[in-house]
């Protein structure tokens, strides 16, 4: 991994980690609106921004999760395979805004993970739970395509890292 790639792949980790402590009370348990999750968009424009964005919920998860090691376990494996998922549809999927649209549905529907990390710890009800997260997941990933875009213009996610 080039500096470049690892100097990237820090601030992204460190804006997902400011993002998601401004919003700590709202970012955890069975409502969840993580502004922080629009970070997640980035592998649609290179997949090397997985490291960044996995890096930032695993520090995230760390200082101010209140599920301890657990959150460590099922907050960073959704994201790898979420991510992963996004990454390799990607040579089959064309086009930027069905890429991202995809990558939302894929977060959305695999929020089953995270309701069922808070069955196990909280003994939240699974399926409401994974509704209400995975609507939550939704509109915060639904309405990051739009900001995502926009920062795309400016910055040129491409050739960033």
């Amino acid at each position: 991994m080039n500096v470049k790639t690892m100097a990237t792949s820090g601030i992204i980790a460190a804006l997902y980690v400011a993002v998601t402590f401004l919003i700590a009370p709202f970012g955890f348990t069975n409502i969840q609106f993580r502004l922080s999750e629009m970070f997640n968009h980035l592998v649609v424009f290179n997949k090397k921004y997985i490291i960044g964005v996995v890096l930032g919920v695993f520090i995230s998860n760390l200082f101010f999760s209140e599920l301890g090691p657990i959150d460590l376990v099922f907050g960073v494996g959704h994201s790898i395979l979420a991510l992963s998922i996004t990454i390799l549809s990607a040579k089959f999927i064309k086009g930027l805004y069905k890429r991202m649209f995809f990558n939302t549905l894929v977060f959305t529907f695999t929020m089953f993970i995270i309701a069922w990390e808070l069955n196990i710890a909280l003994e939240f009800p699974f399926l409401l739970t994974w509704f209400f997260i995975a609507v939550s997941e939704f509109v915060v990933m639904a309405v990051g395509i739009p900001v995502m875009v926009a920062l795309n213009k400016r910055l040129n996610f491409e050739k960033l890292i």
